[in-house]
């Protein structure tokens, strides 16, 4: 390992899986930055390689690390274990990230602009067949975006595998995720803490090896990782919506079929209407149950509607208001009965009201459960 001094100020963890055509190239310039710039420092190559990786990088003096299974993830967590320094840089060792930028990112830490740094290659400098056109112009845009929407940053690439953090900002974020959606994570828990993020514009270098991502598997973990983090856009708004405007066309087909632009709406929407706030409803309660599960899983901080739902609809209101809907729901089940005894049980069709009523039993019987698991879920936090 290399210590230039006796404290280390800055670690550099390099992810190596079969990199042994540019891990000696990396620690180079890595080395040749630390003496140029008076850094004391270490570099640390998380290895998980069938190759020369682990060899080469040992005889350059570094220290190497296994990860105890693979995955960006998990490299990234074995490097960051064995990580002394107060800041934490964090570099492909493939030779696509120039590590003679480093110094660009200690002014931010050194001066104390920001917990943590970002090389963005979007403000910088894409250099010719470095990225595949699809991951160019649509995967990274496309969930850099959807990062950004999700949890207010504005960052313009989410995805850079060129950063650098303060060891304190770290060990705040409390990383989990074993693959890809490593590089989410951190933004997104970096994000959510409110940790103060700059971006600095770098320079991408086509690969000397092959690739090892895989677009829509990769791609797929980031997206999977935030819609989980983000229970509004998965479960609250789509639930609701699909709810509401269920319910109201429900309401509207009670009474009979309803014409909208010259299209006549009757059983088979209402049918479907009737599925559908189902669901919707549904979808919406898992959404308050991840929320909640969040908030006293101390996984997120405060959030405010599960704060207002606990603070004025407590489980004796839930459990009313759905044994309301079921009461609603048997007496216009009873007063179909009631039409069926006076037409002496001959055929009736009420299939409207009938599917009214059973409906809001439903949506009765969700309420009431719902509550109580709501209830079961937020006790230790009362505790």
């Amino acid at each position: 390992m290399i210590r230039l001094g006796n404290t280390i100020e800055f670690s550099v963890i390099l992810p190596a899986k079969n990199e042994e055509t540019t891990i000696a190239d990396c620690i180079s310039k890595i080395v040749e930055v630390f003496r140029r710039e008076n850094i004391k420092g270490e570099i640390i190559v998380a290895d998980s390689s069938t190759d020369k990786t682990p060899e080469i990088a040992r005889r350059m003096g570094v220290k190497v690390v296994k990860s105890p299974t693979e995955g960006y993830g998990s490299a990234y967590m074995a490097g960051f274990e064995a990580a002394k320094g107060e800041y934490i840089l964090m570099g492909d060792a493939d030779d696509t990230y120039d590590f003679h930028e480093i110094p660009r990112f200690i002014k931010f830490l050194r001066e104390n602009k920001a917990d943590l740094v970002l090389g963005s290659r979007v403000k910088g400098r894409i250099l010719p067949n470095s990225m595949p056109w699809l991951h160019r112009y649509i995967g990274n845009p496309l969930l850099s975006f959807i990062l950004n929407t999700f949890f207010g940053a504005s960052i313009s690439d989410v995805h850079t595998g060129f950063r650098a953090i303060r060891r304190d900002a770290f060990e705040k974020l409390d990383l989990h995720a074993t693959g890809m959606e490593f590089a989410s994570e951190m933004i997104v828990k970096a994000v959510k803490k409110k940790l103060r993020i700059a971006e600095v514009p770098i320079t991408y270098h086509p690969r000397k090896a092959q690739s090892k991502l895989s677009s829509f598997s990769d791609g797929w973990r980031h997206l999977r990782f935030m819609l989980l983090y983000s229970p509004d856009y998965l479960f609250i708004i789509p639930g609701t919506l699909m709810f509401i405007v269920a319910l109201v066309l429900l309401l509207a087909l009670v009474p009979g079929p309803v014409t909208i632009a010259g299209t006549t709406l009757d059983l088979h929407p209402m049918i479907i209407a009737s599925l559908l706030a189902i669901v919707g409803f549904q979808v919406l309660i898992m959404g308050l149950f991840t929320k909640t599960y969040a908030v006293v899983s101390h996984l997120e901080e405060e959030d405010k509607l599960i704060e207002f739902i606990y603070k004025h609809l407590s489980l004796e209101k839930a459990s009313f208001l759905g044994i309301m809907m079921i009461v609603l729901g048997v007496i216009l089940s009873f007063d179909i009965i009631y039409l069926w005894v006076l037409s002496n049980f001959g055929p009736l069709f009420e299939v409207r009201r009938a599917l009214f009523s059973s409906t809001l039993i439903i949506l009765g019987v969700q309420a009431i459960f719902s509550a109580f698991f709501l209830s079961i879920l937020v006790l230790p936090k009362k505790e």
